[in-house]
């Protein structure tokens, strides 16, 4: 069973790619930046800690992962907040558990959305945690279910209500589709957001797999080296590029509030 399990998941890794925005309505707006991004093992933290140089957990490096920018946001460990989360929606994960996120360079990171699969011990991904944070310092998580497919590298589909506040541009009367493959060498992840069944706005993320290793992430650091800094900062350019255009500010009324993180 552990054989399987080690044959048909991932490992932690690199990806370099981009981000893509494409709103649709009521005004069009499109824009891509070019990111990279950390996929972690949860139950072997302490090992990468141990045998790199350029990335640490939980302490200062130029590269840096810290458990207190995800889950209870406390410093907490973050596998036993997932299984919480997951028990909370009548689900669970037996296998492990892997988290996509942007890494601090140089101590700073936001990460507007950060991805936890989570797979059973048969090496299928049985859920997927979604964690969106926005700019008020709050989280939240949506928790989905993987329904059961022929192969284990089958693609995902997923939806669920908007409850979370993220844009004052983006509608709370929404939907979210998600489109998604488990991490392999090509990461894809696709976000549809729906107004009245009709698309409204279409976010991707795209990457090619590099191995976690020193040299790889020192190459992706010379080539983004501003780029934790340049999410936050385009997240505010493009807002106002929007506003600009004439997109109306969208109220909060009815919005899940979400987990403000600890002072």
């Amino acid at each position: 069973m552990r054989a399987l399990e080690r044959a048909t998941q991932p490992s932690s890794a690199v990806y370099l790619g981009r981000v893509m925005h494409h709103r649709i309505k009521p005004v069009r707006h499109r824009f891509v930046y070019r990111v990279f991004s950390l996929l972690l093992d949860l139950d072997r933290l302490a090992e990468l800690d141990r045998g790199l140089r350029v990335l640490s957990v939980n302490r200062a490096n130029l590269v840096s992962f810290h458990e207190r920018d995800h889950g209870a946001r406390d410093g907490s460990p973050l596998r036993p907040w997932v299984d919480a989360r997951l028990r909370e929606h009548g689900l669970e994960s037996a296998g492990r558990v892997f988290l996509l996120c942007f890494p601090r360079l140089l101590g700073y990171v936001f990460n507007p959305l950060s991805v936890y699969y989570c797979y059973g011990l048969t090496g299928r991904l049985d859920a997927i945690l979604y964690e969106v944070k926005n700019r008020c310092g709050e989280q939240h998580a949506y928790v989905l279910p993987v329904a059961r497919a022929a192969e284990p590298a089958a693609r995902v589909r997923q939806s669920c209500a908007k409850q979370f506040y993220v844009s004052p541009f983006i509608e709370m009367a929404a939907r979210y589709r998600f489109k998604l493959a488990p991490p392999g060498e090509r990461l894809t992840l696709v976000i549809q957001e729906e107004v009245e069944q009709s698309t409204s706005m279409v976010a991707t993320l795209t990457g090619r797999r590099r191995p976690l290793t020193d040299r790889q992430l020192l190459r992706a650091v010379l080539r983004l080296p501003l780029m934790t800094l340049k999410v936050i900062a385009a997240i505010h350019y493009e807002a106002l590029r929007l506003w600009l255009k004439g997109a109306p500010l969208q109220p909060r009324a009815g919005a899940h509030h979400g987990t403000l993180r600890p002072q």
